[in-house]
């Protein structure tokens, strides 16, 4: 979608941002845009809220933002609006005992879901601790060290993403409705909706999601062309984007890129409401935590230990 926008006469440059803080100031009227091909697109300032459209109308935004990320990649992309299928909901388990602090999670994460190389965009942070000193301390932890190295003795490693909250903050803080719970579990984001106000960063308590200072800036030979719109479609400057379990592949019955990239089986991930899942049997059978459970936003991200105890 293109962020082009042409001063109107009271000298307010437009975007759906602007538009709203003119609107909430009296301004709507004289904020909207004049109708020019390479200064507006009408189509996506009048889009409906993702919720409320029809399955004809998502059609033609699908065809419309397909034609537009092809253009602007010059590579065809394709763009699923898969529905959560009935009798699902996703929760992810990871063994910390087993992790080793590769990084290579973080690698597959980029690379399946259209992150920008720079500035660089991660939706996954680990964490290095060292082990018998207090830790899950996530806002003065240590995230820079040399993967080469690893493991490294006296140390373990931690994780973290976007923790798929029951109850998730960052919702309840959005103005817009930008972003909310599917069925399946999934916080998603529609970026079309996201007017970049950040309200959302500052409501979630993992650090989870990241803000586009820049155009994101992908190599175009490594773009992934297989993209969902509630999830890993090329973004643009000036939105929040996060962890969606890899919504583009989940839906279609594959595993998260991260879980399938761990070199050492840390990882796992499958249905909560399956009683035979394996996500399941770790719940019931290991001696599981969730991060800053005393805040009951209820993650569905569990963590674990099946071997040395921190």
């Amino acid at each position: 979608m293109s962020k082009k926008i042409r001063s109107n006469p009271i000298g307010i440059k437009l975007n759906r941002r602007t538009f709203l803080k003119g609107a909430a100031a009296g301004l709507a009227a004289s904020a909207l845009p004049i109708q020019t091909a390479e200064a507006f697109s009408w189509q996506a300032f009048l889009q409906k809220h993702f919720k409320e459209m029809t399955d004809e109308e998502i059609k033609r935004v699908i065809e419309r933002l397909e034609k537009e990320a092809s253009l602007e990649w010059r590579k065809e992309i394709h763009i699923s609006a898969a529905k959560a299928k009935p009798g699902v909901k996703f929760g992810y388990g990871l063994d910390l005992s087993r992790c080793i602090g590769c990084r290579k999670c973080v690698s597959a994460c980029v690379r399946e879901n259209n992150q920008s190389r720079t500035p660089q965009v991660h939706w996954i942070s680990v964490l290095r601790f060292k082990k018998g000193e207090k830790w899950i301390d996530l806002e003065n932890s240590e995230k820079y060290y040399n993967p080469k190295l690893v493991p490294e003795e006296g140390h373990f490693y931690m994780p973290v993403q976007c923790q798929q909250c029951e109850n998730p903050p960052c919702v309840k803080a959005c103005p817009t409705q930008a972003t909310w719970k599917e069925p399946d579990g999934i916080v998603v984001i529609d970026y079309n909706w996201c007017i970049g106000c950040r309200y959302c960063m500052a409501a979630c308590p993992y650090g989870a999601r990241q803000f586009n200072w820049a155009k994101p800036n992908i190599p175009q030979n490594e773009v992934n062309p297989e993209t969902h719109y509630l999830g890993n479609r090329p973004r643009d400057k000036g939105v929040v984007e996060k962890c969606t379990f890899c919504i583009q592949r989940t839906r279609a019955g594959k595993y998260p890129a991260c879980v399938e990239a761990c070199p050492v089986g840390a990882r796992k991930f499958g249905n909560l409401l399956d009683p035979k899942s394996e996500i399941r049997y770790l719940i019931e059978n290991k001696r599981v935590f969730r991060l800053k459970e005393d805040l009951n936003t209820e993650p569905k991200f569990y963590y674990f230990f099946t071997g040395w105890q921190v």
